[in-house]
C-alpha cells in the first residue's frame, strides 16, 4: 500500500508566510458574485435559469514566483552555474531531477538563525544510516515548519551553509528542500552575524553555492515531521513557467506503509 503525504504548503492570503511587501493576495470571488458574469455569455438567460441561481467561482491572485511551495531554479540565486554557465530557468529544469528517492535530514533542534555545516549533515547521515546516492532528493525539517502561518514564520528555523549545501552537491544531489521561508538562515539573523563581522561572504551562502555547482531547492514544505528519514521519493515537478527563476509546485512524498 502506498501513502502519500502532502509536504506543501496552502498558499494563503492574510498570514506572515513572506517578508511584508511579499506577501501574496487572493481575492475570492462567490457563484453569487458571478452570476451576471455567466449570463452576459447567453443573451436572455436569467438568474432563475441557473441551478441555484449561481455563476462559477474563481479566484484573482496577485503573487510572485516565489509565494508558497514552490521549486527555485538556478537562476534565482545567480545569472550563472556550474563555474560560469548560463544559469537554468525553471522551464529548463530536467524533469528527471523532480521525482527522485528522499531523504530527510532532522535539524528541528538547531536554534533559529544556525547556519548549519557539512559536518551536520555528515552526523545526521549517520544517525539515520544513510549513504547519499546522485539525484536524491535531500529536505530539511527545521523548527520554522511549525511556525507557518505565525508573525515568527520568517525569522524561524536553521539554514543551511556553504560547505553543507555543497557536501550535498558534491555527491550528487541537485534538488533541496526545507520548510523554512529559505534555505539560507532568516536574514534578520545573519544581518546582524554581517552587522557585527562585517563578512560578505554569509550572505545567501547556502544559495549562492549553486554558482559552483548548479541546483534546485525547495522553500516553505510542509509536514516533514511525518516523513521518515528515507525509504519514500518525492515528486516536486514545477509550473513551466518561462524563463522564471521558480515554479510552484504541488510537493507530495510517496512511501510505502
Amino acid at each position: 500500500m502506498r501513502t502519500l503525504v502532502d509536504i506543501s504548503s496552502s498558499l494563503r492570503s492574510g498570514i506572515a508566510s513572506d517578508p511584508p511587501g511579499l506577501t501574496p493576495d487572493i481575492e475570492y470571488h462567490s457563484h453569487a458574485q458571478t452570476a451576471g458574469d455567466m449570463l452576459a455569455f447567453f443573451p436572455g438567460a436569467t438568474v432563475d435559469d441557473l441551478p441555484d441561481g449561481e455563476g462559477w467561482a474563481y479566484e484573482w491572485v496577485r503573487i510572485t514566483t516565489h509565494n508558497g511551495t514552490h521549486l527555485d531554479a538556478p537562476d534565482h540565486y545567480s545569472t550563472t552555474m556550474d563555474g560560469g554557465q548560463r544559469a537554468a530557468t525553471i522551464d529548463e529544469i530536467p524533469l528527471e531531477w523532480c521525482l527522485q528517492p528522499g531523504v530527510k535530514l532532522d535539524f528541528r533542534h538547531f536554534p533559529d538563525g544556525y547556519v548549519a555545516t557539512a559536518a551536520d549533515v555528515e552526523a545526521e547521515l549517520k544517525r539515520i544510516g544513510h549513504e547519499l546516492s546522485p539525484l536524491e532528493i535531500v529536505v530539511v525539517n527545521t523548527s520554522a515548519g511549525a511556525r507557518y502561518g505565525h508573525d515568527d514564520y520568517v525569522s524561524s528555523g536553521c539554514g543551511m551553509g556553504r560547505d553543507a549545501t555543497l557536501y550535498l552537491l558534491q555527491r550528487g544531489v541537485r534538488v533541496t528542500g526545507t520548510d523554512a521561508w529559505s534555505w539560507d538562515a532568516p536574514f534578520v539573523h545573519t544581518a546582524a552575524r554581517y552587522a557585527a563581522e562585517g563578512d560578505p561572504s554569509i550572505i545567501w551562502e547556502g544559495h549562492r553555492a549553486g554558482r559552483d555547482i548548479g541546483y534546485c531547492h525547495l522553500e516553505k514544505l510542509h509536514d516533514l515531521d511525518k516523513l521518515p528519514d528515507k525509504g519514500f521519493e518525492i515528486s516536486c515537478f514545477p509550473v513551466k513557467v518561462h524563463a522564471a527563476s521558480a515554479g510552484w509546485t504541488r510537493a507530495v512524498a510517496i512511501f510505502d506503509s
